[in-house]
């Protein structure tokens, strides 16, 4: 799940342009669905995790890099025409400050300044980058007073999210994604912060997407979370949120230790807010601690720190919640991931 929604040069995109549509019954197939999908309007390689120091710091991070197709005068044969747009977005959670480290980049694709590759994982602008190999993903993001350098070795297979990779966001079929996930990668590496290297280890989780119609007109936002567990297993789940902020649509998918894979309905899922932050920087009030059921399961989430709000309006136009959590649970092990929260100072403008 990520804020790809609202992703650039959105009221410009022309009305006869055809996008697919994420459609149920599409095996994914690997390695190609991998790398870029380039007909769909939006798409994003989401990467989150936990990260440890030599000193046993613990940190969080998370690195995105979106593509959006705006339909602009596509038959332009101008090298400089938009056809695919690139954003990049990279923070990293530090308690020691108490607030993200952040930065973002966007650019147009070509020139060998920005591009994301199709049938394999491949996507960068300038220095940002994300690639792999088809067992381990490497990721190197420079910012302005931090940035990190970090290897991600698979330890399980993807995992297909909702049917077989084809992912339902409301009512309507049609608003769905293409959508797997990639759990538990041990992360080794180093984090950069005010030009001092440091190494560290840790666990991380991918997310990718692709969509054309992600959300409805009467989603306002959504809340979502990757959770690896310490037993070795994994849970995604998510909830869309209507324009009084209940619940619209949910799922979950939950990947037990030893293999085995449960989905669960939207009427099997909850997500009960608790504690509220508020940010002073925007007045925004996020719920940053949760109750979050999935059938028999439960999950407590606390944050790694309350200050996690990204402020990415000079690429998307958004303002958001994104940070790591711990997580303790009931009929399931505890674990450690990310929490999303979108949609809360506004609803989305959705293109």
């Amino acid at each position: 799940m990520k804020i790809a929604a609202l992703l650039v040069l959105l009221p410009l995109a022309a009305a006869a342009v055809e996008y697919p549509d994420a459609l149920p019954g599409r095996p994914l197939a690997f390695p190609a669905d991998e790398g870029s999908h380039p007909d769909y309007r939006t798409e994003w390689w989401y990467v989150t995790g936990w990260l440890e120091t030599s000193g046993h710091q613990p940190l969080g991070f998370q690195v995105t890099f979106f593509r959006t197709r705006p339909g602009i005068a596509e038959d332009n044969p101008s090298e400089f025409a938009a056809r695919q747009i690139l954003i990049a977005h990279a923070a990293v959670s530090d308690p020691a400050i108490g607030h993200l480290w952040h930065d973002e980049r966007i650019a147009r694709a070509g020139f060998g300044l920005a591009q994301a590759k199709t049938g394999a994982t491949d996507v960068w602008i300038d220095d940002w980058k994300l690639t792999g190999d088809g067992s381990t993903l490497s990721t190197e993001v420079t910012g302005s007073d931090f940035g990190f350098r970090l290897r991600l070795e698979r330890t399980q297979a993807p995992l297909p999210e909702g049917e077989a990779g084809y992912s339902r966001k409301g009512p309507d079929p049609r608003s769905a994604s293409g959508y797997y996930s990639i759990p538990q990668l041990a992360v080794s590496g180093s984090v950069v912060r005010h030009g001092a290297s440091t190494p560290v280890t840790g666990r991380a989780w991918l997310d990718h997407e692709w969509s054309s119609a992600y959300l409805d007109s009467q989603a306002s936002g959504w809340d979502w979370i990757g959770i690896n567990l310490a037993d070795g297993g994994a849970v995604m789940a998510f909830r869309i949120r209507d324009k009084a902020g209940a619940q619209r649509w949910a799922g979950a998918t939950f990947r037990h230790a030893d293999g085995r894979i449960e989905t669960y309905p939207p009427q099997a899922i909850e997500f009960i807010p608790g504690r509220i932050w508020t940010s002073p920087r925007t007045a925004i009030r996020y719920p940053v601690e949760w109750e979050m059921h999935f059938g028999p399961s439960r999950l407590s989430l606390t944050p790694l720190q309350d200050d996690q709000e990204s402020d990415t309006r000079r690429t998307t136009g958004a303002i958001y919640w994104e940070g790591a959590v711990r997580a303790r649970g009931a009929g399931t092990a505890d674990g450690r991931g990310y929490l999303e929260l979108t949609g809360y100072g506004s609803p989305l403008k959705l293109p």
